[in-house]
């Protein structure tokens, strides 16, 4: 069985062309499936006004699909946000006589150059992308250990607490005892269902809902970590190394508020520290977050100001906890 997660950017409501609607929320996701490949579609429904969303999607994408009707701010920020997520694999739509010249001044020099250019024919992408899910490898089944971000948690009459999510790493198993972090409690996975059909195990890029028994959905915000990884950590205050995108213009001053993306985590951090060593595009700074990160060592996240006008996204970030005094 392959699956791929694809992000849809640039024109809300595109993906409906390929694949049916299911959740929505401020993100939207779309499905199609053939035989045991099958392909998740996700748009950022309530972005520009909400940078969130569009972190959202292109974190659980491996991939996206880019329409542009024109070049906007908007736009420019999206190729930022695919870049910062490492997204590198994708197809751009040209629309509305859009030159292909200036999109491709745009990405130069860019993982973004990898895109491919398509036509507008929704037949022929779903074709390709069915074909690319086929492709996917699954996770080494010598892996024991396995995470999965929450997105979407509810209860469902006569089964009870079911989240959706995407496998981010490893494996997870039917009856696995999965720690959900941050906090300390263990739930007990009932059962995984993979577009809507019963599955023993899942791996790394799968979309799942999930069964649990021995927790409520009010333990399980979005961004709430079901792992059976004893490498995941969490901590609330970051040591981190930040690489500042080049289309950033001012340095990280002490004191400013910036949004930290991770998984399907986007929280709240008050700069407490920062040194530069001459590079202010290169800082290192000392991080406090409204809550506990839940992370691996050396994960790379998205560094976020929601306050910076047309461009909000700041850069990426080496997660490591600040080392205690």
């Amino acid at each position: 069985m392959g699956n791929l997660v694809v992000a849809v950017i640039g024109s809300l409501g595109y993906a409906a062309s390929i694949g049916k609607k299911s959740t929505s929320t401020d993100i939207t996701l779309y499905d199609f499936k053939r035989g045991e490949d099958t392909v998740t579609l996700i748009e950022p429904s309530r972005y520009p006004e909400r940078l969130a969303p569009l972190f959202y999607a292109c974190s659980m994408a491996k991939k996206a699909i880019v329409v542009i009707d024109e070049l906007n701010a908007a736009l420019g920020e999206s190729l930022v946000m695919l870049q910062c997520t490492g997204i590198n694999s994708g197809y751009f739509i040209l629309r509305n006589y859009t030159p292909k010249e200036k999109i491709v001044s745009l990405i130069k020099g860019t993982p973004l150059e990898n895109f491919q250019f398509v036509e507008d024919n929704s037949a022929f992408i779903r074709e390709q992308l069915l074909a690319e899910a086929r492709q996917q490898k699954t996770t080494n089944e010598a892996v024991t250990a396995g995470s999965v971000p929450v997105d979407h948690a509810f209860n469902v009459k006569g089964v009870g607490t079911v989240v959706l999510g995407v496998v981010m790493a490893g494996i997870i198993k039917k009856h696995d005892a999965l720690r959900v972090l941050p906090g300390g409690k263990v739930a007990q996975l009932r059962s995984i269902q993979k577009h809507d059909d019963d599955f023993d195990a899942a791996h790394e890029g799968e979309r799942v809902g999930l069964a649990l028994k021995n927790v409520e959905v009010d333990d399980l915000d979005r961004g709430v970590v079901l792992t059976t990884d004893p490498s995941v950590k969490t901590s609330k205050v970051l040591k981190v190394q930040v690489s500042l995108v080049k289309y950033w213009n001012t340095p990280i001053k002490t004191g400013m508020v910036l949004h930290v993306g991770h998984w399907m985590q986007f929280l709240n951090s008050k700069v407490e520290t920062v040194s530069d060593e001459g590079d202010w595009r290169k800082p290192t700074l000392t991080l406090t977050l409204e809550k506990e990160l839940v992370y691996h060592l050396g994960d790379q996240a998205v560094l976020t100001y929601l306050e910076g006008g047309k461009l909000r996204v700041a850069g990426t970030m080496e997660i490591n906890p600040a080392p205690e005094s």
